[in-house]
């Protein structure tokens, strides 16, 4: 068996068409500085919106959340060591990087009640829902 090393330039489908080679370049637009966006789920429940991100491989200390106005931003920092490797990789599929998504948030969130835990690679981050604020009436003189 021959083992031909990895190469992330290679053309695996030469007879790509016009189609996903637009889709693949834009998708790959999102991606500046080695970051990419973290996978997430986001759940809608009576009381309370959840948002369950998957971070595998990261530790507790390197995930950031701030919130700026109406936007929570979720970043998680990988400390990448720079190593002599010798050898040259078959196939390489593993994300070596930094995350980082920006959630808009509605106006019927509290943001000022926002909590986060990290459990098992997964970021579970509870934002609670409030009423919203009725339409003021403005009388014209």
């Amino acid at each position: 068996m021959k083992i031909v090393p990895f190469n992330r330039n290679r053309e695996f489908y030469p007879m790509k068409s016009f189609f996903d080679d637009f889709w693949n370049r834009s998708s790959n637009d999102e991606r500046e500085d080695n970051q990419r966006l973290m996978p997430i789920d986001i759940i809608d429940h009576s009381n309370k919106f959840e948002i369950q991100a998957n971070l595998p491989g990261f530790n507790k200390k390197n995930i950031k959340m701030t919130l700026n106005d109406n936007e929570l931003i979720i970043e998680a920092i990988r400390d990448e060591k720079n190593e002599e490797v010798e050898g040259s990789y078959c196939r390489c599929e593993r994300f070596q990087g930094n995350y980082r998504r920006m959630i808009t948030l509605s106006e019927t969130t509290d943001k000022d009640k926002i909590e986060a835990r990290f459990e098992n690679g997964v970021l579970i981050v509870n934002i609670p829902k409030i009423e919203p604020k009725p339409a003021k009436e403005i009388k014209i003189g």
